[in-house]
């Protein structure tokens, strides 16, 4: 084991403000009244369509989502504004998306038993980052009193993953011994809080790894990565417009496209397979079977997404212990599910036992790691 590369801590830091069900469709059901009190000519006339009312039940049929964290609860069941009011920081003061990261990457040094000290290098890996430059991992790096480079990178769903599989290969190589990857998912300014398809959809968290060598790692729960797994393939059908070209060309730049949207049944249709020949072609590769894998940590987007895959991996349905939901509590975290179900369901296997952690999302991407308790 003297050359391989270990997860030996993780850390989860969850918002203070909870948004059940019931508050967001009572906010959202008031909205959707005075939008169609405010266009009721054009409604009638049919040039713009009306706004139907929601219902805590549709949504926990549609995902499974019962509840959301948001880091900034103000603003967002405000029928006239549907948007958290978060105020503006100070070029010198700790941005909101470093605070968020600084949190989890303090409990993950604390499980791996790790000192500022003992990190080269740091990853912030997530699906927003709040700001270009200077870099969210810089922030934090400096915030932690950490030497050596930090550097963020953006893939969707799939960041969490993703930036594991760069930690791995960075310590494999030998250009760091260890690694913090960080996912601040601070997604609820890119939500669309007045659609009724996805205003549920989406709650904030932030999440941290620490990747290291397994001849430095000392910590109580250790599991060796045998080996990664990343796929791409282009599709429209997740998207999120804003950016800095808005301003060139001429255009809202909160415009409902400008937000996340997707079409949700070619989502569904596309991804499920995908994901599932993905994670039997990776496990086949290190000759195994999905009978060998003790605990499954999928991404947390959709109930009936997990459930499908969880049926294709293996012939019937994933019992809540092989493959842990977490998204009924934290809503989709973006990249961050996968690992949040880690980090709360990783402790009772024992030495020997197999795991999968994998995530997907727009891109199409799909990032996954075959793991092993040591």
């Amino acid at each position: 084991m003297s050359n391989s590369v270990v997860i030996s801590g993780t850390g989860l830091w969850t918002p203070p403000h909870a948004i059940s069900n019931e508050e967001l469709v009572t906010a959202y059901n008031a909205h959707a009244d005075l939008f169609n009190t405010e266009n009721a000519a054009a409604i009638e006339a049919g040039e713009v369509a009306a706004k139907v009312h929601s219902s805590a039940e549709f949504i926990e049929k549609a995902s499974g989502i019962k509840n959301r964290f948001a880091y900034i609860k103000d603003g967002i069941l405000d029928i006239n504004r549907l948007c958290p009011n978060i105020p503006k920081r100070a070029d010198d003061e700790l941005s909101d998306q470093a605070e968020m990261g600084v949190h989890a990457a303090r409990l993950a040094m604390a499980a791996a038993n790790k000192t500022a000290a003992d990190i080269d290098a740091i990853i912030v890996s997530c699906t927003y980052t709040q700001r270009s430059y200077p870099a969210i991992a810089v922030e934090i790096q400096n915030a932690l009193g950490v030497e050596g480079f930090a550097f963020d990178m953006l893939v969707a769903c799939s960041a969490a993953t993703f930036g594991i599989h760069r930690a791995y290969e960075m310590v494999a190589a030998g250009t760091a011994k260890t690694l913090l990857v960080i996912n601040p998912e601070l997604t609820s300014p890119q939500c669309n809080w007045g659609n009724r398809d996805s205003h549920f959809i989406f709650g904030d968290v932030s999440v941290a790894t620490v990747v290291e060598s397994a001849e430095t790692s000392n910590s109580d729960h250790r599991y060796e990565i045998l080996s990664t797994k990343a796929l791409t393939s282009y599709s429209n059908n997740i998207r999120s417009n804003f950016g800095f070209v808005d301003r060139a060309n001429d255009s809202d730049p909160y415009s409902a496209d400008r937000l996340f949207h997707q079409n949700g049944r070619k989502v569904f249709k596309e991804v499920c397979p995908m994901v599932a020949n993905h994670i039997t072609e990776h496990l086949q590769s290190n000759d195994l079977g999905s009978e060998d894998v003790s605990r499954w940590w999928l991404h947390q987007a959709n109930i009936n997404m997990n459930s499908l895959i969880g049926k294709k991996l293996l012939g019937r349905d994933a019992t809540p212990e092989e493959a842990p939901i977490v998204l009924d509590r934290y809503a989709n975290t973006a990249s961050a599910g996968s690992l949040i179900a880690f980090n709360l369901y990783h402790e009772d296997l024992v030495a020997g036992d197999y795991g999968v952690i994998c995530s997907f999302g727009a891109g199409y991407s799909i990032g996954s790691m075959v793991v092993r308790k040591v």
